[in-house]
């Protein structure tokens, strides 16, 4: 393959409501590897999600695009799966059917029905909820929802899998239960991944760089910093790590010195 594996090239985009006009990113350009884990981090209303969404394919951008494999992206599709963080299972479905809603769409044609359900199996297992395929969405925690959302956008076989904030609804010990997860599952599949986060320690321990965005409105990317710390990561292990700690004070100057959240007077 020649040229980038995913370029964000120029994207603007501006929301028009009535007369008024938001520009709520401006010339954002970005090169991101196949197998690199990236996040993009920022205040509120900086056009984290906005970002995530135009990559997503679900909001088109005002100048600019993105190209995937040098195919441009202007509409949803299977190779770029999205995991909310507020998981979107449907209720009425089992975690099993949940999963297989994404599979059946994707496979259908291509794996047998058998291939299907080893499919389904196999992602589930992936996030260690093959135990609770039978159950419904209200049946299970937070943290297992989540779970089983990961599941269904790996089980697509995206060739990008963008986060939302993923674990920003989940208590602090369900939250990293999940990031070992996302790391171990990063490890095996070594497929690429993309997150918005407004955590710091999370965004340095999981990621290979961290985009930092400024305030928006026009939000652009400020600075982008390499995160130079061996895999597979410990955490406590990086507690204590020099690299650690320069990356988490690079990206905490960032976001409380330069671009300080300033709350409406």
């Amino acid at each position: 393959m020649t040229g980038p594996y995913l370029k964000i090239d120029h994207v603007e985009k501006t929301f028009q409501r009535g007369t008024a006009s938001t520009n709520v990113l401006k010339d954002v350009s970005l090169v991101i590897d196949k197998g690199e884990y990236v996040s993009v981090i920022g205040h509120s209303g900086c056009g984290k999600s906005t970002l995530l969404n135009i990559i997503a394919g679900l909001t088109p951008v005002s100048a600019g695009g993105v190209l995937l494999e040098g195919k441009e992206v202007n509409s949803p599709g299977p190779e770029r799966a999205v995991v909310f963080q507020n998981h979107s299972l449907l209720p009425w479905l089992t975690v099993y059917d949940n999963v297989a809603l994404a599979v059946n769409k994707v496979f259908r044609g291509v794996k047998s029905k058998a291939e299907r359900h080893d499919w389904i199996m196999h992602n589930l297992d992936l996030v260690q909820m093959g135990h609770a395929k039978d159950k419904r969405p209200a049946e299970i925690s937070g943290g297992m929802k989540q779970r089983v959302g990961i599941a269904r956008g790996l089980a697509m076989e995206p060739k990008i899998l963008l986060l939302d904030e993923p674990f920003g609804a989940l208590d602090a010990l369900t939250r990293a239960h999940l990031q070992d997860s996302i790391m171990q599952i990063h490890a095996a599949l070594g497929n690429t991944m993309i997150m918005i986060t407004h955590d710091v320690d999370e965004a340095v321990l999981l990621s290979d760089r961290i985009v930092m965005m400024t305030n928006g409105p026009s939000a652009r990317i400020g600075e982008v910093l390499d995160v130079r710390l061996e895999r597979p990561r410990k955490r406590l292990e990086l507690v204590s790590n020099r690299t650690y700690i320069a990356a988490r004070e690079a990206v905490l100057k960032f976001l409380y010195e330069r671009h300080r959240f300033v709350e409406a007077a």
